[in-house]
Order: structure tokens, then C-alpha cells, then sequence
């Protein structure tokens, strides 16, 4: 028998901590239609990206393939970092047992600067987009690989009702028409093989060409230089989300300034639409 792959490990825990959750739902969406009102992350890279390449920042303290990356770091200065080195949005790890994050990290990352906050999690069920929206997330990670067809239209409808952006993440062509099909408006394409976590630095161009152009589109993992950088901003890609490489950096204000700004090429055109 082939062993577990990360994302199975993964997926078994989440969806058992989902089968141990008994909040009642209707007081929890309740509850969470009250919070304040988010920030806008897609209209924010949107917005950056017509001026270039934007910077999803990252805050990441372990990763199940690489371990630890820092795990002291202040989620706070980090967020004060990447916003003057002209981050678009932050990213915020939130799952504890595989990645070493936390809802405070991104209440705390949220609290330091004014940029919009995607909570980087394994959304499985309506109750985490609630918990998205009551910690301050701004938008919410919907892996396609973790999810059924069912799952990703009820979890980026509901995720819309609350007033949150849903970055659809996909790894293939018929995870990103899955995607597509849904309506997404935001989609996200990992060069990391959630199998195996390898990287692969051409993915996301061989996938760009089938991406709206009225769909944003950000490049995550993988990013490790600016040339990196430029390549995925040619290949038509709005934003790049980066981990690593900003955490590992000893001018972490710099690595984001040296990723952002690139030119956006253009997409093949949505029909009846222009590109923004």
C-alpha cells in the first residue's frame, strides 16, 4: 500500500476536527454576517495589478515539506514589513498542527497594517468560512483538489454572502474548468504538488492561457527571484502569493519590492469583456 501523501494527512485531520465541530450554523453565519466589514483582497490586486505585478505576502512559520521556516516570528512586524515593501494583500497561515500558524497570527498581521488578509487554510465547511470572517479574514482559500464539486460552489457561495473574497486554488486543467465553472473570479494555480509537495516552475504558465482575462490570477509557491517574478507577470498572472521566500529573507521589505511591479501581460480575452 502506497503511503499517505501530505495533503491526505492533512485532509483526514481537518475533516475530523469538521466532524467534531457542533456549533449550531444558523447562529454562526449570524453571527458572522455582523463582523466588519472586510477590506476587499480581490479589488486589491486587481487594483495593484494595473500597475504591475502585486505581491501576495505571506506569513508562514513551518511548511510539512520544508519544517520550520521561523517560528518565532512577530506576525505583527512581519505584516508592518511586507506592507512597506508594497505588498498588495497578505496571506496568513491559521492551521496549527501542520503549519504552525494561528488565528492570532492573522489578528495580528490584520491589526498592523491596512491591507486586505487571505486566511491560508484548508477550507472544508461552511463553519471555517465563518471562522474566516469572525477572526478578520478578508478572503478565504478554496483548495479544489480538497473539495467536490458541491463542496467549492457551496463554500465560495456562502464565502460571497459574508462579504469574502474565495481564492480558488487549482494545480490542473480540469481543476482550474472546475473552478471556472463555479464562477470563480479569483483563482489562484500552485506550482507545489499537494501530493508530493515538489514544485513545478512551468505549471503556472501552462495554465495561464486558459484563465479569463476577467479573472484575477495569482502564482503561488515557487517564487524565488524576480526573474521568477517577471515570468509569471509575462505569462498574464495579476499578483504572485510567496511564503518562503519572503520569511527567509533577511530584508524581508526588499524581497517584496524586488517581486512586485513587473509589466501584466495579457490573457486570452473573456468574451464580451475587456481585461479589467
Amino acid at each position: 500500500m502506497a503511503p499517505r501523501t501530505y495533503l491526505e494527512d492533512i485532509l483526514v485531520a481537518h475533516r475530523r476536527r469538521v466532524a467534531s465541530d457542533h456549533r449550531d450554523l444558523d447562529a454562526l453565519e449570524a453571527e458572522a454576517s455582523l463582523a466588519p466589514a472586510p477590506r476587499g483582497f480581490r479589488s486589491a490586486l486587481a487594483n495593484a495589478a494595473r500597475q504591475g505585478l502585486a505581491v501576495v505576502a505571506e506569513v508562514k512559520r513551518r511548511s510539512p515539506s520544508k519544517g520550520d521556516l521561523d517560528p518565532g516570528l512577530d506576525p505583527a512586524d512581519l505584516a508592518g514589513r511586507y506592507a512597506a515593501g508594497g505588498a498588495a494583500c497578505l496571506s496568513v497561515l491559521t492551521d496549527v498542527e501542520f503549519f504552525g500558524g494561528s488565528p492570532d497570527d492573522l489578528v495580528a498581521a490584520r491589526a498592523a497594517c491596512a491591507l486586505p488578509v487571505l486566511r491560508k487554510d484548508f477550507t472544508l465547511a461552511p463553519a471555517d468560512v465563518c471562522d474566516a470572517r469572525l477572526m478578520g479574514a478578508d478572503a478565504v482559500l478554496l483548495i479544489a483538489a480538497a473539495l467536490d464539486d458541491a463542496e467549492l460552489a457551496g463554500l465560495s457561495g456562502l464565502a460571497g454572502e459574508l462579504g469574502l473574497d474565495a481564492l480558488v486554488e487549482v494545480h490542473d486543467e480540469d481543476e482550474l474548468e472546475r473552478a471556472l465553472a463555479t464562477g470563480a473570479r479569483l483563482v489562484g494555480v500552485n506550482q507545489r504538488d499537494l501530493t508530493t509537495f515538489e514544485v513545478d516552475h512551468d505549471r503556472a504558465v501552462r495554465l495561464a492561457e486558459g484563465i479569463p482575462a476577467d479573472v484575477v490570477a495569482v502564482a503561488e509557491s515557487g517564487v524565488r527571484h524576480a526573474e521568477d517574478a517577471v515570468r509569471l507577470a509575462s505569462a498574464g498572472y495579476d499578483a504572485v502569493l510567496v511564503g518562503e521566500t519572503l520569511v527567509r529573507s533577511a530584508d524581508r521589505a526588499a524581497a517584496v519590492a524586488s517581486l512586485r511591479g513587473a509589466p501584466v501581460g495579457q490573457r486570452r480575452a473573456a468574451a464580451g469583456s475587456e481585461r479589467r
